[in-house]
């Protein structure tokens, strides 16, 4: 398959086939991401996407999962995403999930009526990077929407019918503003009220944005247990309904998977135990972690 540049897709997308249809990150501005800074945004035109799609036939026509990519592919007009989605429910006969990335602004920018169309013809999951709850962190790092714009983009999904994941960073306002960090975006996970949650530990490249603060000392990284802290006070306050919660990315020191509210009790007290006696043995090296 060819791609432009490097390609990204969420962790339980990795045994599904990948489809470039956009290149690069419309939005492309968060402090802390260098995922498509070496690319320009555009979408890919009905010829190249249908002969993606021709290749990845030829490849696996009995493939059952498909993820769009790049960052915001959900920002492609919908009639040629229903178009893109009536062709792979055509040529994969055995296709049964289709995912895609969505940034806030481009959920926002879609009708109700549109999403659930999406819906309609196939679409299945949603990857919305919520990242943080709190106003502040928001908008220094440059997402580009409200505390309460990403809430809104979360229920427009969940409205629609389409099963939504989201997604937060550990980490994300650094030492000064980590229980706030915690404690807002619980708020806002829980007004969500997604299917999935991940959370991930903030790790850095060199030329991010956000790592200059590091250097200057206007931000300080938290350690492997204030990270954990952070994550327990998340935790501790979210409010969902039936939400299966993972925190298995490489980035994270300490491996979790659980099904919430109902794993909740057993999920703090092994954070508790691990944060309590400061074992080390049970966190995962930093030289393991990566992006």
């Amino acid at each position: 398959m060819f791609y432009e540049g490097k390609i990204f897709r969420p962790p339980s997308e990795a045994k599904s086939i990948i489809l470039q249809i956009t290149v690069g990150c419309r939005h492309n501005a968060c402090t802390f991401c260098t995922m498509y800074k070496d690319k320009s945004f555009r979408i890919k035109s009905r010829t190249e996407i249908h002969e993606i799609i021709a290749i990845a036939q030829a490849q696996d026509s009995d493939a059952e999962r498909i993820f769009l990519a790049d960052g915001d592919a959900i920002a492609v007009d919908n009639s040629l995403l229903i178009e893109i989605l009536d062709q792979l429910y055509k040529k994969f006969p055995r296709l049964k999930r289709v995912g895609i990335y969505g940034g806030p602004k481009d959920i926002l920018a879609k009708s109700p009526e549109e999403l659930a169309e999406l819906k309609t013809h196939g679409l299945t999951i949603v990857y919305l990077g919520v990242e943080s709850g709190n106003e502040g962190i928001l908008s220094s790092v440059c997402k580009g929407v409200t505390a309460l714009e990403m809430i809104e983009a979360g229920q427009k999904v969940k409205s629609s019918g389409l099963t939504l994941s989201c997604t937060v960073i550990i980490g994300l306002g650094g030492k000064a503003h980590s229980h706030e960090h915690a404690t807002d975006t619980a708020q806002v996970i829980s007004k969500i009220d997604p299917e999935y949650l991940g959370a991930l530990t903030l790790m850095l490249e060199p030329e991010a944005p956000l790592t200059k603060a590091i250097k200057n000392g206007s931000f300080q990284i938290l350690t492997p247990f204030e990270s954990l802290s952070e994550l327990r006070t998340l935790l501790s306050e979210l409010k969902v309904s039936n939400c299966v919660f993972r925190s298995n990315h490489a980035s994270n020191y300490l491996p979790l998977r659980a099904t919430l509210p109902q794993d909740r009790n057993a999920l703090l007290q092994t954070l508790d135990s691990v944060i309590d006696n400061q074992t080390l043995e049970r966190l995962r090296p930093d030289y393991w972690r990566g992006l």
